[in-house]
């Protein structure tokens, strides 16, 4: 792991000649909220020192995207400490929410911003001006930046979340076990997967539910309302958030991993469930089907559904759950799927690529 606020190359020196400032979300390496965006950054990180570049970190504490005047405060005196003509990658978690602090340093910095989640506001539109690169975490993300900012256009990359390989989940000749990796928010569709499985009380299955609790505990308490009310809370297991082994163990436990979001730029668990030959069910919204992708011979490696519906989300767990050639299809799929992933050296190439651009 790279020690923040040290330079970080593999071998100890600089063999590109190449140094990048890094200015990250302070809770990146918080084991009780993991999240993709985390996981992103600090692979790109350990990525980058691994390919002779000389990393800098800067976690900067506070509540982003939501700062307050200490928390911006932090991060004014972070960005005036950097070296002039610094190359400087920035988490959009931050950046997109503080284009004021951007632009006094605009000319005396090379800044590069990481987008994992577009906000949509006047706030990003004026950081991403500031920036003399944009990287997305998907192409979904990469599209939907350009047509809301034509400007943009020339200075987009995407860089693709990569998987680390897994052996292949053994899987169940039933299919029953169920499994959600998302922190329990509104956002990922809880509400709607619990609806669903409250229609489906008579199929054999169960559901563990690996994600943070802690982000929104009124919901969690009425999921757990609802749930005493369905008679299912024997069969579903709000684990927390599941990280290393733990979160390896459940994915090898599984059949199949769920996904209701309602909105997502890419869904890193998606693939990391595929690179263990697990079929998805997810919702057909944002970056998703990038995510879910194709095996090579052209079938989806699980299903898609509408986001925010409970009827289609229940049809299709029904599906899963009675049709034994849906299954078998569906896990040659995921199998097949498994072998076209990339792993992490590619989306850091990808994303050096662009700094070398903006290094010049």
């Amino acid at each position: 792991m790279i020690d923040a606020g040290r330079a970080a190359p593999a071998d100890g020196s600089d063999t590109t000649g190449r140094s990048v400032h890094v200015v990250l979300p302070g809770d990146i390496d918080d084991p009780a909220a993991p999240s993709g965006g985390n996981t992103y950054d600090r692979r790109i990180c350990a990525g980058l020192g691994e390919q002779g570049w000389s990393v800098r970190e800067h976690p900067v504490s506070g509540a982003w995207p939501d700062p307050d005047p200490v928390d911006r405060a932090k991060l004014a005196e972070v960005l005036a400490a950097l070296p002039d003509d610094g190359v400087v990658l920035l988490d959009g978690l931050i950046a997109s929410t503080v284009p004021d602090l951007l632009v006094p340093h605009a000319r005396r910095l090379r800044l590069v911003v990481l987008v994992h989640l577009p906000l949509d506001d006047e706030a990003e539109a004026r950081a991403l001006a500031t920036a003399r690169a944009v990287v997305t975490t998907s192409e979904w993300t990469r599209r939907h930046l350009v047509t809301r900012h034509r400007t943009l256009a020339d200075r987009v990359r995407a860089a693709p979340p990569g998987v680390r390989p897994a052996p292949a989940a053994p899987g169940s000749v039933t299919g029953k076990r169920l499994l959600c990796v998302a922190a329990v928010t509104r956002h990922k569709g809880y509400d709607v997967l619990v609806d669903a499985l409250s229609t489906v009380v008579g199929l054999p299955w169960t559901m563990v539910c690996a994600g943070t609790l802690h982000r929104e505990p009124d919901l969690v308490r009425r999921l757990r309302e609802r749930l005493t009310g369905a008679g299912l809370t024997e069969r579903v297991r709000f684990a927390g958030p599941l990280t290393g082994a733990a979160l390896d163990a459940a994915y090898d436990d599984a059949d199949l991993l769920v996904l209701p979001s309602r909105g997502e730029t890419y869904g890193m668990v998606v693939t990391e469930a595929l690179a263990r030959g697990l079929p998805v069910l997810a919702t057909e919204v944002g970056g998703l089907p990038e995510a879910l992708g194709y095996a090579p011979d052209g079938d989806r490696p699980g299903l898609l559904v509408t986001p925010d519906d409970p009827a289609a989300l229940a049809g299709a767990l029904i599906s899963w759950l009675t049709d034994d050639a849906l299954r078998a299809r569906l896990r040659r799929a995921a199998l097949a799927r498994r072998d076209t992933l990339t792993d992490w050296p590619v989306t850091t190439a990808l994303l050096a690529a662009a700094l070398e651009e903006v290094a010049g």
